[in-house]
Order: structure tokens, then sequence, then C-alpha cells
């Protein structure tokens, strides 16, 4: 885990020399949680959080000159992988997250499967910013106020939406 100052250190690094070494180590650093992220968003279409992540990468790595350091690399970095996301569902005008089925074949079987099966079935019950803001809170375990960076939405908002999230997860969860 990077420190604070580590973490502008490359940064500056990048940015006043291109060193594409020091972004590597941002890249691998941040590369776990980013995709395991996108993998939840996309319904865990590998290929599609891989193309996703490297658009992310990419982006960061071109605009990295625009980052400021008023929050943290981590947010920012979420941000364009979360708007990445949002721009391959317009451009593809996919079924909206409640339109989905969740594939049988991938599930793994065993107790743990039943837990797998009625969290995909939580999971699907959400809309996509719904299904955002649970995966940045929950599983990233971030504060309000980074989810609210991330998503562009207000707190109060981001907190309504998780209020909203876990009463129809809990409802699929008492079907």
């Amino acid at each position: 885990m990077l420190s604070r100052f580590e973490e502008l250190k490359l940064i500056a690094r990048c940015v006043a020399a291109d060193d594409r070494d020091a972004f590597g180590r941002l890249v691998v650093e941040y590369e776990g949680g980013l995709r395991r992220f996108l993998l939840n968003l996309t319904g865990n279409d590998a290929a599609l959080t891989d193309d996703l992540s490297q658009d992310t990468f990419l982006k960061a790595y071109l605009s990295i000159r625009t980052f400021k350091g008023i929050s943290k690399f981590k947010t920012w970095l979420y941000r364009i992988a979360y708007n990445e996301f949002v721009d391959w569902k317009r451009r593809n005008r996919e079924v909206s997250v409640d339109d989905e089925v969740v594939p049988e074949g991938h599930l793994e079987s065993g107790a743990s499967s039943d837990a797998k099966i009625d969290l995909e079935h939580c999971m699907a019950s959400l809309n996509d910013i719904e299904k955002s803001i649970v995966l940045l809170f929950y599983i990233e375990d971030m504060p309000v106020k980074k989810v609210a960076e991330i998503t562009g939405c207000p707190e109060g908002t981001v907190k309504s939406y998780l209020s909203r999230a876990r009463a129809k997860m809990a409802d699929v969860m008492n079907r």
C-alpha cells in the first residue's frame, strides 16, 4: 500500500518526466481493486472488464497532468473507471441491470454457491447507479464522501441510494 507521499511522488515523476515505470507502479497498486469494481459492474464479464480497465488506465495516463491532488489518486482513477462504464453502457445501449438474467454456468457448486446466487440476485435487482454506489461503499469500503465524488452525486443522494438499495436487496432476500 502506497503512502500518500509515495503516491504523489510517483505522480510527480509521471508528470515531470513522463516516467512510465512510475505509472506502472500506480497501475500495480490499484489494478486489483479497480478490476474487482468493474467486474462487479459488468456482471462478471471478464473481457469487458479487461477492456474497461485498460481504457481507464490509458485515460489516466494520458490525462495525469490534469490530476490536481485534491482527492486521492484512487478516487480520481475510480471516477474515470465509472465514467468509462457509463459511456460504454450509453454506446451499447445495454439491457438494464434490472432485466439481466444471471448466467448459471459460472456459479460455483457447494454451500458457497447459494450465497453467491443470493448476492447475484440481490445485485441484479439494483439499477446501475445503485449497484455502483453499493459496490463502492460496501465492497471497496469507501466513505460516502468519496462515493459522491466518484459518482458525481451529492452525499445525501448517495445515502438515499444506499438506503433504497438495502431495501431492494432485503426484499429480494425475503422472497
